[in-house]
């Protein structure tokens, strides 16, 4: 979990950053990871008014690269 909570995320769709990995979802039966979340954000330095961390689904990433983790996520499902 390390490894990836200090890439970037980057949403192939529409190629924004959407941020970077603040936790793992993981299916401790299986022994795999369910989601990857990123935190929200909003308000005055992040704190006030947080916005909904967005989770995006382990069968949703693309690619996992050195510094940057690709995510096929609908740009539709996005709260701004």
């Amino acid at each position: 979990m390390a490894d990836l909570r200090d890439r970037d995320v980057v949403n192939v769709n529409d190629g924004k950053r959407l941020g970077i990995i603040s936790d793992i979802e993981v299916d401790v039966e299986r022994g795999r990871i369910r989601a990857i979340v990123i935190p929200g954000t909003g308000g005055f330095m992040g704190v006030l008014s947080r916005k909904h961390d967005l989770v995006i689904p382990w069968d949703q990433i693309v690619k996992v690269g050195v510094d940057t983790i690709l995510v096929d996520y609908p740009v539709d499902t996005i709260m701004d």
